[in-house]
């Protein structure tokens, strides 16, 4: 018998994966799914291994065992990725246009040139993220909200399936990080899925749908069943800020 649910196709399929870096592993037998329009947070412990995951997800590093596996037609270099800035990154001297064109590279292939329907993807998402008026201005010269629409505009141009965010609101005053939020659960409800770590236990619990928790303790499930489950129920009493591995 067939029902919906068993026809869903999932864009992500992690299966016994093992994480590390130097030949250290930090991680093993890690095993989750995304599907379109699921909200997954990474939280954990300091040094748990969230951003060597994000990493390998993005396969920037290989893993030291398992599978990542891809379907329902999302090709590994289709996924937008907002990483974490550097204050090189930030100072980077560029066009906000520039910039948010710079994420349809992977959709030109060979050809050494934007197309005109580059060109107008990065039109429509910068309007997406209310940034039209600024794409002549120098990057460097906005302020850090204004640099996060850019990054997540130029995302947005690589993908029309998965987001994959490395806290996107990082020393954003509380005004623009609700910004952030808002547009991140506005893209979610169009479909796309999000896949963000967050050192933001109420925020994980306010928009997620899922939250993977590594650690000491690893949990995939719900945001209710983490809600409930001790791993939840401890790591939302614990106070400060995340470091990344």
């Amino acid at each position: 018998m067939n029902s919906d649910k068993e026809a869903i196709v999932a864009l992500l399929t992690i299966q016994n994966l093992a994480l590390g870096y130097d030949s250290h592993i930090i991680v093993r037998d890690l095993n989750f799914s995304v599907n379109e329009g699921d909200y997954l947070c990474i939280v954990g412990e300091n040094g748990s291994g969230k951003s060597t995951l994000m990493r390998t997800l993005l396969r920037l590093q290989e893993p030291y065992g398992g599978q990542i596996l891809t379907g329902d037609g999302l090709a590994p270099n289709e996924i937008g990725y907002l990483p974490q800035q550097t204050l090189v990154q930030r100072d980077f001297p560029a066009s906000v246009r520039e910039i948010v064109l710079s994420g349809c590279q992977a959709r030109c292939g060979r050809r050494p040139f934007y197309s005109r329907a580059d060109k107008q993807l990065a039109d429509e998402n910068m309007e997406r993220m209310g940034i039209s008026d600024l794409a002549g201005r120098c990057y460097r010269e906005l302020s850090g909200g204004q640099q996060q629409r850019v990054l997540l505009a130029r995302a947005l141009c690589a993908t029309g399936k998965m987001l994959l965010l490395d806290e996107p609101t990082a020393g954003l005053d509380p005004r623009a990080t609700e910004g952030m939020y808002t547009l991140i659960a506005e893209l979610n409800r169009e479909g796309k899925a999000i896949i963000m770590i967050s050192h933001d236990i109420a925020a994980a619990v306010k928009y997620a749908t899922h939250i993977l928790h590594i650690g000491e303790t690893v949990f995939f499930g719900t945001r209710e069943e983490y809600t409930e489950s001790e791993a939840g129920r401890l790591f939302a009493r614990q106070e400060g800020g995340e470091e990344h591995v």
